[in-house]
């Protein structure tokens, strides 16, 4: 009764990678563990992400890759909640639609997982012209400035796939994955290095995942407000704010790395060219200890970039989303803007 979704299964949708099963399986347990009367049904669907392998994701220029045909389906009805990677979701959403829960964030930071000849290595003890796999813009520009006697090579596909080109071929010597979905598939032995943010900033909102909803379905809301993680929630606030002011996406580096300690939210943001040469990277901090009052009302649905968070206070996530906005404003008066432009127009050429 009280959440008003008795009698009825709730489906949950997905991507049917394994990862994305895994993700959405433990995100449904929690909902079993809190909802133990109500039934919950897993619908899984391929999305154009997994459908274009042959692509470097930064080229194919659509913002929501891994998101639209879920969210096609929660617009049909046909679903009543979407499990995501928060990293995977754009900071305006469509119409409609809010993030209802970020659940508690794995692990954030970028892993090497080397191959088995390169076992025990670090990227320093690489030999020289040594090749890296990433799919990522964010990571080469990082990792091409701090490693110049690397290489850098594209490499697409789920995680199963991307370990088994690593593993079975001789094209790569190590390749850079989030560490967060290494855990969740159970591979955290594969970890040869992770990358902390003096050298490797993460991507906005990594390692936390994210449950889409329909906005004015206030049963559901409700339901899946209780997985939200404050923490995870003001950091990424404060994240997708950051990018959403640069106007970011998967086809510029963007990075982030947030803390949150004795109610102080630090965000460290940087922008960075193609080839890392160019770099901005600048760090503010806020308060975000403000007590939870109850604001029953017109408020109930107010979103940041996307979040829609009512048991986390209302000025705490202000607080955070203008936090992300000051660090990046202060980006684009050093210049952030050109930097950016010009990675979009080398990464469209």
């Amino acid at each position: 009764g009280e959440n008003g979704v008795d009698g009825r299964a709730v489906r949950v949708g997905t991507r049917r990678s394994q990862l994305a099963r895994i993700q959405t399986d433990s995100v449904v347990m929690k909902l079993r563990e809190l909802y133990p009367d109500l039934c919950f049904e897993i619908v899984a669907m391929s999305t154009t992400g997994d459908k274009i392998l042959d692509t470097a994701l930064s080229k194919i220029g659509e913002k929501s890759l891994f998101t639209k045909e879920l969210e096609n389906a929660l617009e049909r009805n046909e679903v009543d909640l979407v499990v995501h990677s928060l990293k995977d979701l754009p900071t305006s959403l469509p119409p409609g639609f809010t993030i209802g829960a970020v659940c508690k964030r794995e692990n954030p930071l970028d892993a090497v997982v080397f191959h088995p000849k390169n076992c025990g290595k670090t990227l320093t003890l690489l030999p020289e012209k040594s090749v890296i796999g990433t799919s990522s813009l964010r990571r080469a520009a990082q990792l091409k400035k701090k490693f110049p006697q690397l290489e850098f090579r594209d490499i697409r596909g789920n995680l199963n796939t991307r370990l088994k080109k690593l593993d079975e071929k001789e094209d790569f010597s190590a390749i850079i994955l989030a560490a967060a979905g290494l855990k969740r598939m159970g591979w955290e032995n594969r970890i040869g290095q992770l990358l902390g943010p003096e050298d490797c900033l993460y991507a906005v909102g990594q390692g936390a995942l994210a449950v889409e909803v329909r906005a004015k379905d206030q049963d559901i809301l409700n339901m899946v407000s209780a997985l939200h993680d404050a923490d995870t929630v003001l950091c990424c606030i404060a994240e997708r704010a950051f990018m959403k002011r640069l106007e970011g996406g998967c086809s510029v580096p963007v990075a982030v790395n947030t803390l949150l300690k004795d109610g102080q939210l630090y965000l460290t943001g940087a922008v960075y060219s193609l080839d890392g040469s160019d770099s901005l990277k600048e760090t503010m901090q806020t308060s975000v200890s403000y007590p939870h009052q109850n604001e029953d009302g017109p408020n109930d649905d107010v979103q940041h970039v996307g979040i829609t968070a009512k048991n986390v206070p209302a000025q705490a996530q202000e607080a955070a989303e203008n936090l992300g906005v000051e660090l990046a404003s202060l980006l684009l008066s050093k210049g952030a803007k050109h930097i950016l432009s010009v990675a979009r127009q080398l990464n469209d050429a």
